[in-house]
């Protein structure tokens, strides 16, 4: 089956769970209709941006045609004039049999015009789409208007689709699916003793000045510890200098953004991952981060938040620890407990067994085309 893969941006390496359904979903016989496009195709597939400049003759209609989008669907995000006969003749020339649009967001921009063409449209909520998005009245109505238009709808954690419910967002086609990890990739090495790893962007919404400040305190009987903080953002500059502060600049290391190869490689080698995710100011919360899953597979200790949908991965006491958001004494209490229990074995081979039972891509990815064709042979 031809299908068509909507996203904001294309190429982003850091976004393995879309790449991974550019390359392999239905076979790889796909296509990209992307807002905004750098110049990047390594995965080689046929690639149409939707934000392109506009014609003297359509910017003559631009007003009518955003009035009326946004009256009639909820939005103004909606191709039109000469942008919107491109988009459906690169869906016709593609053989383009059903579009599945990455982020709720971007279902609002496609779902129309597949709905004018008889293209059954799919949608997958990942994070800010269902949470920091949902504080827009406008995208609320946009996103309850979009829902009849839906053949179905995917998110990664159920809290995600709780979350819509609560903003009276429902479809009767609902399915949690992960998006998973490559087991057979990201596998436990030889763990390096009382080794910590952070992963991920130094913004608000990951607070890495709590996972510093908990590493500090909760290893001080531990001087053999040490922590890499993995990625790069707005956030590096102050934790390298509260790191400094906290006498501890000689424990942790900040390497910047990682190719994911090393990310792998790290994470096979560490004994236990911190990652103490909260609701940003701005409502921005995760999904189900992959990072954890990437974790788990590679048979870390967890250790993160009852936040989003990570309780639904990490299971407290068993394969990690959890803790509420923001509780920074009970986070250093946990970085202290593991440490002191030594339950690596018995806790690696938990996270190990999650990550096989649970989060393994490719049965993730034989889902996801299961229900796409049920749907479809139902209709």
């Amino acid at each position: 089956m031809r299908s068509c893969i909507a996203t904001g941006d294309y190429y982003r390496p850091g976004e393995t769970f879309i790449n991974r359904h550019i390359q392999h979903l239905f076979g790889g016989e796909t296509c990209v209709v992307t807002g905004r496009y750098h110049g990047e195709n390594p995965l080689g597939r046929p690639v149409f941006e939707r934000r392109k400049r506009t014609g003297a003759a359509d910017r003559l209609i631009a007003p009518y045609w955003l009035l009326h989008n946004t009256w009639v669907h909820g939005t103004s995000r909606l191709p039109f004039g000469r942008a919107k006969a491109e988009l459906a003749q690169f869906w016709r020339d593609n053989g383009v049999e059903v579009i599945l649009a990455e982020f709720g967001t971007q279902a609002l921009a496609v779902a129309p015009l597949g709905n004018e063409m008889g293209i059954p449209v799919f949608t997958y909520f990942r994070g800010t789409d269902a949470s920091k998005h949902l504080r827009r009245p406008h995208i609320q109505k946009a996103y309850r208007k979009l829902m009849p238009k839906l053949a179905g709808v995917f998110s990664v954690s159920q809290f995600l689709l709780d979350n819509l419910a609560a903003h009276g967002i429902t479809h009767s086609n609902a399915h949690v699916i992960p998006s998973g990890v490559n087991v057979d990739l990201f596998r436990p090495a030889e763990k390096t003793p009382a080794s910590f790893l952070a992963v991920g962007r130094f913004v608000e919404k990951k607070a890495p000045e709590i996972t510093l400040r908990s590493f500090a305190k909760g290893t001080a009987a531990h001087p053999e510890a040490r922590l890499e903080m993995v990625g790069d953002g707005p956030l590096l500059d102050p934790c390298k200098a509260l790191a400094t502060e906290l006498g501890i600049a000689d424990r942790v290391s900040f390497p910047g953004l990682q190719p994911h190869d090393d990310v792998r490689e790290r994470l096979a080698r560490s004994a236990v991952f911190l990652q103490h995710s909260i609701t940003a100011a701005d409502g921005n919360t995760e999904g189900l981060p992959t990072a954890i899953q990437e974790a788990l597979a590679c048979g870390c200790i967890t250790l993160s938040t009852r936040h989003a949908g990570i309780p639904e991965a990490v299971e407290h006491g068993v394969n990690g620890f959890l803790v509420d958001e923001w509780d920074e004494a009970g986070f250093t209490a946990q970085i202290a407990r593991v440490l002191d229990e030594g339950r690596q074995a018995e806790m690696e081979h938990a996270a190990r067994a999650t990550a096989e039972a649970r989060f393994d891509n490719e049965r993730l990815l034989e889902k996801l085309e299961r229900t796409i064709l049920d749907t479809l042979d139902a209709s």
